[in-house]
């Protein structure tokens, strides 16, 4: 179903006395990611809910309809000098291509490499509006950066998956586009590029990103056979650049590659599992894993042999990321073996989130929280009949 804005609220409360179930969307692109639903469900899409409700440049704010694609609000933010500090989700093409809407980035709480500089989207979310199950609107935040007033319902629907409600718009801080950007990549052995990693972390530098790249996916993006670091520099200065580029490569004796922005836009686009044009819905026999560990503990997840053949990319500074194959062999896709690296990845103080499986396998999407029990009381207070999003409940496995 794709309402417009007038039917939206009326179609929510025919739903809610009807008892049927129904799945919020944004652009649809990404619907088959997460826990299984456990019934069939009406996708109810924001597709016509779209478009920038008000942009104010000064005070470096946005409010925007929820199904409002993300390449889009970034150029509308671009000719203001501006743009939103995130990635565009995985599976997304050069250029934010296919990038789903600003309220499916939102209500899985997606951040990824630039949180190492900006923080992640719950942290730039000042604002958002909301339909309940039952129809009845609601609002948290606010339109100004300093806002404490009421309950902050905005980190509680940032990640809730759709289960406690839709998300009509949301409001967010812009960032200033940095006059100079650059890239740097370093490949080598894990140990030695963990030993960098760990001084640039500590350092006075300030890079946008960090990103690690296991040898697979490295080998794919024509970056050699080692694990790359993938590290972007931003500044308002080209001679504040070059200091910072000359200080890291002065720091290492691992070979130091430097290229324009743009294409280390292409290769980081590459890391969001492009080119695969069977990406993004239909049916794939793929893994797509999110996974965390502490960030100093990446380069030992990454030498874990769960991980063989597998590309991965991870944030340094967060730990975060994604692992996924495409086109493996069998052994490679044996469920065993991600559980297993749930496992690790837990052992290691992290944890691990199957975003996509292929059909014949039964891996819980995520496990079971330790505030399990609040988790389904805040479901309950919303959504009481269980009609949102069923069985897809973070925390809490189906």
């Amino acid at each position: 179903m794709q309402p417009d804005a007038k039917d939206l609220r009326e179609l929510v409360r025919e739903l809610h006395q009807q008892g049927t179930p129904w799945l919020p969307s944004g652009l649809g692109s990404r619907l088959d990611w997460g826990a299984p639903l456990r019934q069939p469900c009406t996708p109810v899409s924001l597709r016509a809910l779209s478009g920038i409700l008000e942009h104010n440049p000064g005070d470096f704010t946005l409010t925007v309809r929820a199904g409002t694609a993300l390449q889009e609000v970034q150029q509308a933010l671009a000719e203001h000098r501006q743009w939103l500090a995130v990635d565009p989700p995985w599976g997304s093409g050069p250029g934010g291509s296919d990038s789903g809407s600003i309220g499916g980035l939102v209500a899985r709480g997606l951040s990824g490499g630039y949180r190492h500089r900006h923080l992640g989207v719950r942290d730039q979310l000042i604002g958002l509006s909301l339909l309940r199950s039952d129809g009845v609107e609601a609002k948290a935040g606010g339109r100004v950066v300093k806002n404490v007033a009421g309950y902050d319902l905005m980190r509680l629907f940032c990640g809730s998956w759709g289960s406690l409600g839709l998300i009509s718009s949301v409001t967010l801080r812009t960032q200033p586009i940095p006059p100079a950007r650059r890239g740097l990549l370093v490949g080598g052995s894990l140990e030695d590029l963990g030993s960098l990693v760990g001084w640039l972390v500590g350092s006075s530098l300030t890079p946008e990103r960090i990103d690690w790249w296991n040898a697979p996916l490295a080998l794919a993006a024509g970056l050699g056979e080692e694990p790359q670091l993938l590290i972007g520099l931003a500044s308002v200065s080209a001679t504040s650049l070059r200091e910072q580029v000359q200080t890291i490569a002065g720091r290492t004796a691992l070979a130091c590659r430097e290229v324009e922005a743009g294409a280390l836009e292409e290769l980081l686009a590459h890391g969001r599992g492009q080119p695969d044009p069977g990406a993004i819905g239909v049916a794939s026999p793929a893994w797509l894993l999110r996974l965390a560990v502490p960030s100093d503990r990446v380069a030992t997840l990454l030498a874990r042999p769960e991980l063989r053949g597998m590309a991965v990319e991870l944030a340094a500074g967060s730990g975060i990321g994604h692992a996924w194959s495409t086109a493996m062999p069998s052994a490679a896709t044996d469920p065993s073996r991600v559980a297993s690296l749930r496992q690790r990845c837990q052992e290691l103080g992290g944890w691990l989130t199957v975003l996509r499986q292929p059909p014949e396998s039964h891996l819980h999407a995520w496990l079971d929280a330790p505030s399990r029990p609040l988790i389904e009381a805040v479901k309950r207070q919303f959504d009481p009949l269980e009609q949102l999003a069923p069985g897809r409940l973070p925390g809490v496995a189906a």
